[in-house]
């Protein structure tokens, strides 16, 4: 059983930069296409972006393309998400899922103030 736990959320100003990590637990992580999604107040949760299992295909929402980039280190069950030119529209919730199998992380919040 595969568990996921992100860290790097916080508090950054309009433009600034933060690095998200999702952790996972278990030895099939390598296997798994790993997702971010985000959901902000009132808002349905929505796919950010995507990274295939060996970390060679990439795909993005259009709102974060060219601003945001996912990357993973399978040899320490770590999926990332690096996100520049942070606006406060990116203020949200953001978990990470392993589609594969279901599993969402806790999540972790990420507030970009103006």
């Amino acid at each position: 059983q595969v568990q996921l736990v992100e860290s790097g959320g916080g508090l950054v100003q309009d433009g600034g930069s933060l690095r998200l990590s999702c952790a996972a637990s278990g030895r099939t992580f390598s296997r798994y296409r790993m997702d971010w999604f985000r959901q902000a107040p009132g808002k349905e949760r929505e796919f950010v972006a995507t990274i295939s299992s060996s970390g060679g295909t990439t795909r993005y929402a259009d709102s974060v393309k060219g601003r945001f980039t996912i990357s993973r280190d399978n040899a320490k069950n770590t999926v990332y998400l690096q996100m520049n030119s942070l606006k406060p529209e990116d203020t949200a919730v953001y978990y990470c899922y392993a589609r594969d199998i279901g599993t969402w992380g806790q999540g972790t919040q990420v507030t970009v103030s103006s």
